[in-house]
């Protein structure tokens, strides 16, 4: 008897439901609880005939569900069997039963294989089978998952010969080419079986073994690539065009990417080439439809495209000058023969008959040629030209001979692609003069024009990059999205294949580069660009750039600026001081606008009182970029600075002599030493004047004219205090976020005073990282100034506090700089064991970079300094340090003894962090050694201290070191135990370094053990986290890891660019004779000699000590 679903699970297990449990089930079981129990009356009801439609389609899809879920919440086994025939009950499904059974026999409960006798089956779904891309199986509209890449190989193999046998011989011979595993045929029926029991009971769909082989009845036109060859026969059987053409449209639009995905066997390869083929033709014939039906505005970008990929087929150039020809373009289109002739004459050929005749035809303008009347549909518009230029200027004055350069510029080369680079100062006019001249000229540029602001010198943001720009002239080109490449090269040859026959316009604004610019170049000679840069830009001028050093303005064309600004009149007026202030302007035209639009504000104000202001301020301000700028800027800015309240104009000059690229309002209030209400008030104020930006909420920032005028008269005897209280707030706020990031962590505290201003709100440790990562920039930046400008010991204190913040980031950079910086500027102001604690962190900076002799040299003097300062604790910290270092180094006698001089002394002081560090390293020397038990020992007991003193990074760590030991000795369930603790601490913590290790020993463990799908998951996780991060060299040993678990798939390819990445990053020997190891196995896998890599693989594990059997 069978028990309902209220009894089984009571209202008081459904009120407990928490994020534990799985989503699926929280909402499911709701759900379910207004079925009637299975059992509810003699002699049972249908379902169907107790419920209306509506509840029945929610049964199904929550009993579906549900199906998978019994074991994952732990339920017993009569609960799980109950699941079972309660879902099959309501979903009459025989498929979901094959799921269920699939679950009992994993968990060695039950052997049922079917549906149950007397259970209805044959609900109709539908099922799609894929393979014109990514191999997969889509049932009711959701996938199924039909395994790892293997498995997926052998549905495939029998997809293509749907409804026919194929042999097990065929099958091996398909799947796994040259290199057949040892048990072939009991791994092919492992994965037969696996693949008849996910697709069980869908409806249509069988597996049976006859005696010619395998067969997989299906009906052919539920995978894509016999509806592929089915639609593509019946479009070229149907004589109505616009049919055909939706038939093909269909076909074609059935393939996802690459038939076969990634699937690398000699079957499989000639297969996908042969697709490809058909595939081509299916393009070409549609192409034929299209420029039947009058589309050739439509088609020539994608013949244009096709043109350039096969300049040989003679079929493809005819459609392509057939269209141009069309589309008005005979000179093209006679262009376009001539160059396919002289490409098959190098070949010693000529073109075709039906190539010859169409170029005849062209040539002689041959009415036959005329496209066919179209009828006309939005849906067949062909995109409109960009006209992308901004507005044109309300006033341009002057630069009269700027604008003959440009015309002059384009004109001299009318057939070779014209580049006009106009290079100058800020402020000096370049834009305006780009836009002015462009938009004078577009009609030489019937096709349209381009514009962007690369923002190049643009305080808002970063660069603008080549592909993000790339993306918007496609899309404005007409290019839909879909189309768009994934791959960059490919993105810039098709906007060059697209305006190769244009003539268009590109204006690109704010350069910063020659780098940023030269994917945006069109090769159409019929193109022009102009370029504005504050660089010069030397590396377009060996492209043929014509550049244009754009100077200031002529005293009379700033003349004529000011008066269309603010009147001829007024200027006529005061002549005097019209001409006084255009000489503190000096030509610049931003600061003469700068000026009217002062003057233009106040019309009731004299000029006079303007000329007044800027008289007195003669101080020089700093050359910007490779020029120099006019020295009355500063009375420009002035204007706005004197229109401010004092306190106000106080916060001013001080945020522009603090360190960092911006400021947030706690800063500003210690800078202020005022409270945070008061600073927001002050802050707003120069945001109103336009004397700082607020880019992000509570964080400001001011442009580089306005920070060197803000530094430029500031009173040194305010400014100095209140950098002090900068710096002692940074100091306080760094320990704050590293209290929560590393809470195990040494601290150092005394050089930093008190602060008043209060510090950064961090709840969790995901606040602190976030706030560090904001302030990163200005912390480099405070430790820089309090090493050169007077503050020391701030600067090794926060050194020393953001040193762990440096490691989970990947700052390697930062953090061996500001040490360095900290270690050469110390002096005797900064306490010995605080210079001792910035040697060992940044021995540490070179350890993970693998700068292994600096990181040695570097904690031998640390020896003497803790010493000296008659720390022990610390002493013990550099030796254990140093035992890793000389563990990475491959001298592993010393390791061995540093680190049992540091595990001892650590126990003696009760230092149990120190202690389980040094145990760790010893755990992995002993690991590298092959002395698994000892290693095991060491590393255990290191977990453990770890876990008594809750340091979840040492636990992540040896966690890891764990899960290599136990993989190494066979015991996979314990070392993927290990390996996944390891990456959940990582996660909660986010260590992603130590992440990155972890998720290639697990890998490689699954990979090890068998489970191919599993240790696949894990190599691309691994693979992406690296590709986001960056690798260190630290990193080999992941590298050779990913390789090794990629060799076992019997994925060669791949394994050997893993090995030989890691040969390449390796500055630790032990890594280095894997990699050699590694790329001999695979080199030898792969049919090819891998004797030097196995012979210096030899020669450095002999080197290190490590015993032959242990050569992985």
């Amino acid at each position: 008897m069978t028990c309902g679903l209220s009894s089984l699970i009571t209202p008081a297990i459904i009120s407990g439901l928490d994020q534990s449990c799985p989503w699926e089930f929280q909402v499911m079981t709701r759900y379910l609880l207004i079925l009637p129990p299975a059992d509810s009356a003699a002699g049972a009801t249908p379902l169907s005939a107790t419920m209306d439609s509506a509840l029945v389609a929610t049964a199904t899809i929550a009993s579906l569900a549900l199906l998978r879920l019994p074991f994952r919440i732990g339920l017993s086994f009569p609960a799980v069997s109950w699941f079972g025939d309660y879902a099959v009950q309501v979903t009459v499904l025989g498929r979901a039963w094959g799921n269920l059974a699939s679950d009992l026999e994993c968990a060695g409960r039950c052997r049922y294989t079917s549906c149950p006798a007397g259970l209805p089956l044959g609900v109709a779904v539908t099922v799609e089978f894929r393979v014109l891309g990514e191999i997969g199986v889509v049932v009711d509209g959701v996938p199924v998952d039909s395994g790892h890449a293997r498995q997926r190989s052998v549905l495939a193999a029998l997809l293509v010969d749907a409804g026919k046998p194929v042999s097990a011989e065929q099958l091996v011979d398909r799947v796994w080419g040259d290199e057949p595993p040892r048990r072939g045929r009991e791994t092919l029926y492992s994965y037969l079986s696996r693949l008849r029991r996910a697709l069980a009971g869908v409806e249509g769909v069988s597996f049976s073994a006859r005696a010619g082989g395998y067969v997989l009845t299906i009906d052919p036109g539920s995978v894509d690539l016999h509806l592929f060859h089915q639609l593509v026969a019946e479009a070229r059987e149907d004589s109505d065009d616009r049919q055909a053409l939706g038939s093909l449209d269909r076909a074609l639009g059935l393939w996802r990417g690459q038939a076969f995905g990634e699937l690398d066997t000699p079957w499989y390869n000639a297969q996908r080439e042969a697709l490809h083929q058909q595939r081509l033709l299916a393009e070409l014939d549609r192409a034929d439809v299209a420029l039947r039906l009058g589309q050739h505005d439509e088609m020539l970008a994608e013949l244009l495209a096709r043109a350039a990929r096969y300049p040989l087929d003679e079929r493809v150039i005819g459609q392509f000058m057939r269209a141009l020809y069309r589309c008005g373009r005979q000179a093209t289109a006679l262009e376009c023969f001539e160059q396919t002739r002289l490409l098959a004459e190098e070949l010693g050929a000529d073109p075709g008959p039906a190539l010859r005749r169409l170029h005849q035809q062209i040539l002689t303008g041959d009415p036959d040629l005329a496209a066919p009347p179209v009828e006309s549909s939005a849906e067949h518009a062909h995109p409109p030209a960009p006209r992308q230029l901004p507005p044109p200027l309300r006033l341009f004055t002057g630069r009269a001979d700027e604008l003959r350069w440009l015309t002059k510029t384009v004109e001299s080369r009318p057939d070779h692609g014209a580049i006009a680079v106009i290079s100058a100062i800020g402020g000096a006019g370049k834009t305006c003069l780009a836009l002015h001249w462009a938009h004078q000229n577009t009609d030489r540029y019937p096709d349209g024009q381009l514009y962007v602001n690369l923002r190049g010198f643009d305080p808002s943001g970063e660069p603008m990059p080549p592909s993000t720009v790339l993306r918007g002239f496609l899309d404005a080109l007409g290019v839909d999205s879909a189309a768009v490449p994934v791959d960059f090269e490919a993105q810039v040859g098709l906007y060059r294949s697209l305006v190769a026959t244009k003539r268009l316009l590109v204006v690109l604004d704010n350069a910063r580069d020659t780098a940023q610019v030269e994917p945006l170049l069109p090769s159409s000679p019929a193109c022009a660009v102009v370029v504005t840069s504050r660089h010069k830009m030397t590396g377009l001028r060996t492209r043929g750039a014509h550049v244009l050093d754009l100077d200031v303005l002529a005293d009379a064309e700033a003349m004529d600026l000011l008066a269309d600004h603010i009147g001829r009149e007024r200027v006529a007026a005061e002549p005097d001081s019209v001409a006084e202030l255009l000489r503190a302007c000096g030509g610049l035209p931003l600061a003469v606008c700068i000026v009217a639009a002062r003057a233009d504000a106040n019309p009731d104000f004299p000029l006079s009182v303007l000329a007044a202001e800027l008289r007195d301020t003669s101080e020089r301000l700093d050359a910007l970029d490779a020029g120099e700028v006019a020295t009355n800027l500063r009375a420009v800015f002035s204007w706005s600075f004197q229109a401010v309240r004092t306190e106000a104009a106080s916060l001013f000059r001080l945020i522009g002599a603090s360190p960092g690229g911006d400021i947030g309002l706690p800063a500003a209030a210690a800078l202020a030493a005022a409270p945070i209400s008061r600073t927001r008030l002050l802050l707003r104020e120069l945001e109103t004047a336009h004397l700082v930006q607020q880019r992000s909420p509570g964080r400001f920032r001011m442009h580089d004219l306005v920070r060197a005028f803000a530094t430029d008269g500031a009173d040194q005897g305010r400014t100095r205090p209140a950098l002090t209280r900068l710096m002692n707030w940074y100091v306080h706020a760094a320990h704050a976020a590293m209290d929560l990031v590393h809470p195990n962590r040494r601290r150092f505290r005394g050089a930093a005073a008190a602060s008043t201003a209060p510090l950064p709100e961090l709840v969790d440790l995901d606040a602190a990282m976030d706030w560090l990562e904001t302030e990163h920039r200005n912390l480099v930046a405070a430790i820089e100034m309090a090493c050169t400008s007077g503050w020391p010991p701030h600067a090794a204190e926060l050194a020393q506090a953001l040193g762990r913040f440096f490691l989970l980031r990947g700052h390697f950079a930062d953090w061996i700089s500001t040490h360095r910086l900290v270690l050469d500027n110390a002096g005797d102001s900064v306490p010995a064991e605080l210079r001792a604690e910035t040697q060992t962190n940044l021995a540490t900076g070179f350890t993970v970079t693998g700068r292994l002799d600096e990181a040695i040299d570097h904690l031998q003097r640390a020896l003497p300094l803790w010493r000296l300062a008659d720390s022990r604790r610390g002493e013990a910290n550099a030796l254990g340090n140093l035992g890793i270092a000389c563990v990475l180094r491959g001298r592993y006698t010393e390791a061995i003894e540093n680190s049992l001089r540091a595990a001892s002394l650590s126990e003696e002081l009760g230092d149990i962090t120190g202690q389980a560090n040094s145990l760790n390293a010893l755990g992995i020397v002993n690991a590298r050694l092959g002395r698994y038990e000892r290693s095991e020992q060491q590393t255990r007991h290191a977990l453990l201290l770890y876990r008594q003193v809750g340091d979840r990074y040492g636990a992540a760590a040896a966690n890891d070191t764990l899960g290599n030991v136990c993989g190494r000795t066979g015991r996979y369930e314990e070392a993927i135990e290990h390996c996944q603790d390891s990456i959940a601490l990582c996660r909660e913590i986010g260590n992603r370094g130590q992440e990155i290790d972890s998720l290639g020993n697990l890998a490689l463990v699954h990979a090890d053990a068998g489970n191919d799908g599993e240790a696949r998951r894990f190599v691309d996780q691994t693979l992406d986290l690296i590709s986001k991060l960056g690798s260190p060299a630290s990193d080999s040993g992941v590298l050779n890891d990913l390789g090794a678990a990629l060799r076992q798939l019997g994925e060669h390819r791949p394994a050997l660019a893993q090995h030989e990445s890691a040969l390449a990053a390796a500055s630790d020997p032990y890594q280095l004779a894997r990699a050699h190891w590694g790329l001999a196995q695979t080199l030898e896998a792969l049919g090819r000699h891998g004797i030097g890599h196995r012979v210096q693989a030899s020669e450095l594990f002999v080197q290190l000590g490590v015993d032959e059997r242990f050569w992985t």
